[in-house]
Order: C-alpha cells, then structure tokens, then sequence
C-alpha cells in the first residue's frame, strides 16, 4: 500500500509499504480522509519534542486525524464492524496500569500514539490498523471532512468543558488557529460571549468571517472587559501568563497550546487569585460528544479547510508551501484512496 513516511527532517515522501493485518482485538481500516495538525509539521522539521525525549523516531508514518471504513477485523473483534465507517481514539493505554485500569488511558506511561508516539503507524496511508476498542463508529450526519475534524474538535470541546462556561458568561480564547477556532465554536454553542486575539490580520480577518466579531489583536483588545475563562490555544511561550493575568479571580484558565519552548506562570498569581488552571493533552474524553454536536449540526467546522490535497501532495504543504487555491483556513485534510 501507499503510505506517507518521514524518514528526517526535511525528508518524506510516498512509500510502498506491507500493509497491516489485523492482530487480535484490531480492525484495519481503509481510509478515507485525514487531517494535517501542527505536531506532523514538527515531526517534518525535526522539532517535535517527542523525537528529543524518545518516545518518536524516524522513520516514522504520521497522522491521527483520520475517518475510513472497516475492511477487515482480527479474532475476538465483532464482525459487525465490517463496513462502518469509523473514527477513532489517538491515545492507546496498556490496559493494564493503574491509570488505564481508572479510565484515563491518555495519560498511561506506556502508551502508544497513532502517528505520534512508540512507533505505532499513523492514518496517512491507504490504510491503518488500530484496536477495536478505540473505534468510534460515524453516523451519516458526519460527512468524510467532518470525520477527520472529530480527533481536533474533541480536543476543543475538552478545552471548553475544562473553562465550565455557562450562558452569558466572556470567555476569552488565545490564539485563532485550528483548535482556537474549534474552541470559539463550541463556546459559543455553549451560549458564551466568544472573544478572540491573534497576531495576523488574516487570521483574524479569518475569525470574523466565521461570525466571531470580537477578534482582536494583543493591541485592540478592550481592557475593560471581565473574562469568565481563558483559553490559550496558541504556542507562545508568554501567553500562558498573560491567560493568567487576564483571567478574572476565582475563574478558570484552560492551557491547550504548546509552545517550543517553556511558558512559565507566577503560581503566586494562581494561587492569590484563586485561578483554577486546567491542563488538556488530548482529545480521548470528547470524542464521542464531539461526534453527536456535529452530526446535530451544533457546530461545523468545515469552513476551517484550506484545501484538501493527495497525498503525493503532502510534503510540500509540511515544507511551508501552500496548496494550489488553498482558502483562508488553517486546516488541511488529504484525500486516500486505494
């Protein structure tokens, strides 16, 4: 089969590879469509933190945005899977520690990432295959491009869930980017009073076409306004603390962005403002509600597409080249088919 394989940095391209077999308790799944997220461009550059720590080397396959239909299933696996079209779980627990055994397997020491950590092969490829037990099976509401949102909007809807936002109240998201956008939607479908800052007059040009009017930047955001939450959603390092030094006292501040380097907040500004801070690494818990906002038509995210390219297409949009009329979104998704 045709896979995606970045053997350096700088260096990927298209490969003939084996293809997977279904282990017991997997399933292998054709795919469809999946999504480029920033993590890929830092495994391309080289400066993914995970290559530094260990847990990631190349060569290696990427990708864990992804949608396709179950084609084959291992011993143990229902057979009723055969044919659906499914999404599914990035973070793969042991099953067995402690942390696994009490339901947060995203955080397990021994996990595996698909496309991203201990070597387990990504969605961008013909095909992919993946446990049973983290399929999550798409209804007809949730088209192909919606499919390959699932994995970003469950981060982002975790991110809004961690701000307990409640109708009325301002919440404040840093950084207008893929998981920004997303957060801002469902913020808003939460029937929040959604505000915006980011440092380009695209992407915040991008923000008010989408019906966000409050997109500012670090210079126009009105200083009278009392945040209910903020969402830091960017990779500067010294927007962590300005999420804490904005955030009204006793409220909540949800950290989602990763920066290159370390972002450091005062604890003595948490703790004297009786800030709650909350940490999001992944998308695991949100999965499923994200699935049924999209298919109610809570929010739709596929606006947010750029373009969507082959996969023969894919190593000039990690080196920074955009797609051949791409739009104004920060997303781009990859057509497979076999």
């Amino acid at each position: 089969m045709k896979a995606f394989t970045i053997t350096g940095p700088g260096l990927a391209g298209v490969e003939d590879v084996a293809p997977p077999a279904a282990a017991p308790g997997e399933v292998v799944v054709d795919v469809a469509r999946a999504g480029v997220c920033g993590t890929d461009i830092e495994f391309f550059t080289g400066q993914m933190q995970y290559l530094d720590d260990g847990h990631a080397r190349y060569p290696m396959r990427i990708g864990h945005e992804w949608m396709g239909t179950v084609s084959a299933v291992g011993d143990g696996v229902d057979r009723s899977w055969l044919g659906r079209r499914v999404t599914g779980d990035t973070m793969l627990g042991c099953g067995v520690c402690r942390r696994c055994r009490g339901g947060t397997q995203w955080v397990c020491e021994f996990r595996t990432e698909v496309g991203i950590r201990g070597g387990r092969p990504g969605a961008l490829a013909e095909q992919l295959a993946v446990p049973a037990s983290s399929l999550h099976a798409l209804p007809d509401a949730v088209d192909d491009a919606l499919g390959a949102m699932v994995e970003p909007g469950g981060n982002a809807l975790r991110a809004v869930w961690g701000a307990h936002l409640s109708p009325g109240d301002r919440a404040l998201i840093l950084g207008p980017g893929t998981i920004g956008l997303l957060a801002a939607m469902f913020a808003r479908a939460a029937g929040a009073e959604v505000h915006l800052v980011g440092r380009s007059p695209r992407a915040i040009g991008f923000a008010h076409s989408l019906g966000f009017e409050n997109a500012w930047d670090a210079d126009t955001l009105p200083g009278d306004l009392a945040w209910d939450a903020v969402i830091d959603a960017s990779n500067a390092p010294a927007l962590p603390a300005k999420a804490l030094e904005l955030v009204e006292p006793a409220k909540r501040v949800v950290y989602i962005g990763l920066a290159g380097s370390p972002s450091l907040i005062d604890t003595r500004t948490l703790a004297l403002k009786d800030v709650t801070a909350v940490g999001v690494l992944s998308a695991s818990p949100g999965l499923a509600a994200t699935i049924e906002a999209y298919a109610r038509g809570d929010i739709d995210p596929r606006p947010l597409i750029a373009a969507t390219v082959r996969l023969d297409e894919l190593a000039a949009v990690l080196a920074g080249t955009p797609p051949t009329g791409a739009g104004p979104g920060p997303k781009v998704q990859v057509s497979i088919t076999r």
